[in-house]
């Protein structure tokens, strides 16, 4: 194959991809936009169509005022879920990758049959809330944290392990000579290494945390610990649904996430591949 038609291979791929995702994600998002923009009658019809009177800021305004502000404070929960969350899985993750790929031994194996299997293995709900009943920590927000940390550690495990499979263990062998202990070598030497794929960890977790509907439905239940995704209740039932106000709130809850893939793409993509090339 020449170079042109190589060339030109790659032209078509990329239209392709461009046309792939503009119906796969823009015309779903533009859906949601003019529904949100629309009154509940015309809302209701669920046309894909340009609305004929505007209603968008009185159906943002409704959907922040619903049951005492419950947004609000879905916000706030949420914020505090997916900061707590992701932290914690950071730093575990970034130790247990640490340790498992550095260090070999017998339980190596063990650890990551165990590591694949939170992957592989899907989560058993009902003994899950029999555990954090004997802890003490059902319906409450740090034992939503702890569940968020169990379900997301092994993803980061593996992610921050491949990483960490490319920096020279000279870097380590240096530090010990220098005088260096375990934590100091891994948190002043290791751990500042690991910038890139740090931050695709934190994108990617914070936006399936923030988008987490099945979790919260489960272990954190009430009113008072609603997250954003639990907010969408509020506009829907069996009988009488106001698509209106639904997909202002659909569009309320889609910003933040939709805000940091648009800014962290790069770094998403340089962090997943960085522990491809061997160093």
């Amino acid at each position: 194959m020449s170079a042109t038609a190589r060339r030109a291979t790659r032209v078509t791929t990329s239209l392709v991809a461009i046309v792939v995702s503009t119906v796969v994600f823009l015309i779903p998002f533009a859906f949601i936009l003019t529904t949100a923009m629309k009154p509940k009658n015309e809302a209701n019809l669920l046309e894909f169509s340009w609305p004929q009177q505007f209603a968008f800021v009185d159906n943002l305004t409704e959907v922040i005022q619903a049951r005492d502000y419950m947004l609000i404070i879905a916000f706030i929960n949420s914020a505090i879920l997916t900061v707590g969350s992701v932290t914690l899985m950071v730093i575990f993750g970034s130790m247990i990758a640490y340790v498992l790929q550095r260090r070999r031994s017998r339980l190596n194996p063990l650890v990551n049959g165990l590591v694949l299997a939170g992957l592989i293995v899907p989560p058993a709900v009902v003994p899950t809330i029999w555990v954090m009943q004997a802890l003490g920590i059902f319906k409450t927000l740090p034992g939503l944290i702890m569940v968020e940390v169990a379900f997301g550690l092994s993803f980061t495990v593996l992610t921050i392990r491949a990483f960490i499979h490319s920096i020279p263990r000279d870097l380590d062998e240096a530090a010990i000579i220098d005088g260096a202990g375990p934590l100091r070598l891994f948190f002043r030497v290791i751990f500042p290494l690991l910038r890139g794929v740090i931050v695709t960890i934190v994108v990617v977790q914070s936006v399936f945390v923030f988008n987490d509907f099945q979790n919260p439905l489960y272990f954190l239940p009430g009113d008072d610990n609603a997250t954003v995704q639990l907010t969408l209740f509020n506009f829907q039932s069996q009988f009488n649904t106001s698509y209106n106000l639904l997909f202002a709130n659909i569009l309320l809850i889609t910003i933040p996430p939709l805000i940091m893939y648009i800014f962290f793409q790069r770094q998403i993509v340089a962090g997943m591949t960085a522990g491809a090339v061997k160093g």
